[in-house]
């Protein structure tokens, strides 16, 4: 079978398991899994802040964040694609009773101006602003990345206006690899980052928090409310620390392969259009929703899976188990169909 619904399909590899067996662990709630501590700590220290706090997942990592910057009553200013927004189950009203100015652009990415309209003035009849939220790479956008010079110029507008700024890192490692900006270029224009292992890095489970420490203090109180606080949790900790160090360089070839497929499904007669891909997620436009089902139904016949995003779209995601041969056995199904 070949997958590509998604980089959380992944399962690790040998070597990590190995790594992840010989985890010494302890009891996190008490601060005492010294494999969580040391995670925590390379993953702050790589992105040049203070703390960083360990989670099940990104969701969570992302609403304690916004639990956290926030009062209820506040206001969110993010893109309508982000994952906060639309993958998180209402999260943000449930968890921090706050609402949504939302940024609708292409593929995810905004600028100042953007920003700058949707701040409330300081009247009691509207919601406080207090809070900016990209995602980079943007999901919905088709792996989207922000250039660097684009982070800044929001960085700024969020200073000026003593707004906090979060990043949902959930795919900022691809990013990185395709921007060639460093952890701690990005990672200091942030007041919070949500970092992911179980996507495009290919650990089975968590996301870290990384904050400066006073941030990360609160933060820790709020994963306790969420039901969040783990135990010996340092074994599967250790998958996203081997991920850490042996799995980031690598994230170049799953965009390699991305861009193969792409250039392979691009000219085939029922294809609309394809988004270019900037990273491992892949979007292909049909034309009416009936070819799409018609295609993942013979996608799947061929032993190869992957999901439509949209009535008229499906996304396409490579990660560590595809290899060359799998995209073009993909592209030769696809041109089989048509």
């Amino acid at each position: 079978m070949i997958d590509y619904r998604s980089d959380t399909v992944t399962k690790p590899t040998p070597e990590m398991i190995s790594f992840m067996q010989l985890a010494e662990v302890g009891d996190d709630v008490y601060g005492e899994d010294s494999t969580i501590n040391t995670l925590e700590k390379e993953v702050a220290n790589l992105f040049g802040h203070e703390a960083a706090l360990y989670c099940p997942s990104g969701t969570m990592t992302n609403q304690i964040a916004i639990k956290t910057h926030t009062q209820p009553g506040d206001e969110i200013i993010c893109h309508a694609y982000s994952h906060i927004y639309q993958y998180e189950g209402g999260g943000i009203a449930f968890n921090s009773a706050v609402q949504t100015n939302l940024i609708h652009t292409d593929r995810g990415v905004f600028a100042p101006a953007d920003v700058e309209e949707r701040i409330r003035p300081d009247d009691v009849h509207f919601s406080r602003t207090s809070l900016v939220s990209i995602e980079n790479t943007c999901n919905k956008g088709g792996g989207t990345c922000w250039e660097l010079d684009e982070i800044k110029a929001i960085e700024s507008v969020c200073r000026n206006n003593n707004l906090k700024l979060h990043l949902d890192g959930a795919r900022v490692f691809n990013a990185i690899a395709a921007k060639h900006y460093t952890p701690q270029e990005i990672g200091t224009k942030f007041d919070s980052i949500s970092v992911c292992f179980s996507k495009g890095l290919g650990a089975p489970v968590g996301s870290v928090l990384i904050g400066n420490t006073d941030f990360i203090k609160q933060a820790k109180r709020w994963r306790k409310v969420m039901g969040g606080g783990m135990r010996q949790a340092g074994y599967i900790a250790a998958g996203a620390l081997y991920a850490l160090r042996h799995h980031r360089e690598r994230l170049q070839e799953d965009h390699k392969r991305m861009e193969l497929l792409i250039n392979g499904l691009k000219n085939l007669p029922f294809v609309e259009h394809c988004q270019t891909p900037e990273t491992n997620i892949g979007i292909v436009h049909f034309s009416d929703s009936q070819t799409v089902d018609r295609i993942l139904s013979h996608l799947k016949n061929n032993a190869i899976l992957t999901s439509a995003m949209g009535p008229k779209t499906i996304r396409f995601v490579t990660h560590l188990h595809h290899t060359d041969k799998d995209i073009e056995r993909t592209i030769d199904t696809l041109t089989e169909f048509a």
